[in-house]
Formats: structure tokens, C-alpha cells, sequence
């Protein structure tokens, strides 16, 4: 594990990221899409992410991707702006290999530099025993919510789990006025 690298993803990684993320929606539950999106839809929720100026990773070993790793905005409604969803997700060759943890060990210190408070865990099917949710907790997420038999697929019904871990003072202080998403909302006030 020591040879993976962690860096920015780019959109020449978009292609394995399709490959990666088409095995969790067909095989797995931490997803609740039921069709795989393609490269052009996974284009554009890349851009989305990018031009918010969220951080998008991936691990790589040897120049193949593993697994990747973002955050993005939690909700649209502006007082929603420093909290950050993430999501993780790693090749079915790379698993249980440290993949996920080297992701969002990085992916927690983009979203804390760049001065968000809450990152929000939204996990599927979220049993105790399963990988998503060892690994928040590893993290120091704390469990915040279950919404049950919220998700059907694959013939049973699933649990989404809520997860968050606070970051930069959570709510313990007032927010920081050059934090990215700060900086974000008034540039959006400006331009309307």
C-alpha cells in the first residue's frame, strides 16, 4: 500500500472512475442508483464538482486508478454551505487494501483546508459490518441518523445511514469569512 499515491482526479481519470463507479451501482448498495451513468453524465457531475471548487481525488498505483474520493455540497440551500457530502469508492481488485482510508484521509484534509465545518456520511445499506461504515467510524464520524428501508434494490430493502464528522470548530463557532464556501456565497450575492 505504500506505493499508492494520492492527487487530484483529472477528467483523463473520468473513464476508470466510470469503470469503478458502474461496478458499485451494478453490484452493490452503497449506491442507490440502479443504472450505471455513463462517461458523459460522470463528465458532467465531474464539472459540477470542479466548478465549485470541491475536491475530487483518486488513488493510484503504478498509473492505474484504484478508487476515488469527493466532496460536494451536502444541499443546495445556501445555509447548507460548509457542510460537504463525501463519497468514496474503490475498484473491487483494491479493496481491503487501505484504498478507501488513503482517499478520504486526504479527501478530509482538502475539505478541512478549504474551511467547510461538517462532513456528512450519506451510506447505503448501511448494516454495521459494512466496509462505508467501519471506515467513517475509523475516521471519527459519528453516527447521526438511519432512515430505514429507505432504498430497495437487488431485491431487499435498505437502510441509509447518516454519518458526520465536524471539522474547523463545527458549530462551535462562527464561520470563517475567507473559507471556500464563504468566499463562494458571496461571489454568488455579487453576481445576482
Amino acid at each position: 500500500m505504500s506505493n499508492i499515491r494520492i492527487r487530484p482526479a483529472t477528467e483523463a481519470d473520468l473513464d476508470r472512475i466510470t469503470e469503478i463507479y458502474a461496478d458499485a451501482v451494478t453490484l452493490g448498495t452503497a449506491s442507490y442508483e440502479l443504472q450505471p451513468p455513463g462517461r458523459a453524465e460522470m463528465g458532467t457531475r465531474f464539472d459540477s464538482l470542479m466548478a465549485g471548487g470541491f475536491p475530487y481525488l483518486v488513488a493510484e498505483k503504478d498509473g492505474a486508478v484504484l478508487g476515488y474520493a469527493y466532496a460536494g455540497a451536502f444541499r443546495p440551500r445556501p445555509a447548507y454551505r460548509f457542510i460537504v457530502e463525501d463519497s468514496v469508492y474503490v475498484a473491487p481488485e483494491a479493496k481491503g487494501q487501505g484504498v478507501g482510508l488513503k482517499l478520504m484521509q486526504s479527501l478530509i484534509e482538502a475539505v478541512q483546508a478549504a474551511g467547510f465545518r461538517q462532513i456528512i456520511a450519506v451510506i447505503g445499506d448501511g448494516r454495521p459490518d459494512s466496509a462505508s461504515v467501519r471506515l467513517h467510524e475509523k475516521l471519527g464520524f459519528r453516527h447521526s441518523g438511519r432512515l430505514e428501508g429507505s432504498g430497495y434494490k437487488h431485491g431487499r430493502w435498505l437502510d441509509t445511514v447518516f454519518m458526520q464528522l465536524s471539522l474547523n470548530g463545527g458549530a462551535s463557532a462562527p464561520p470563517d469569512p475567507e473559507s471556500l464556501p464563504e468566499r463562494k456565497f458571496r461571489e454568488g450575492l455579487r453576481g445576482n
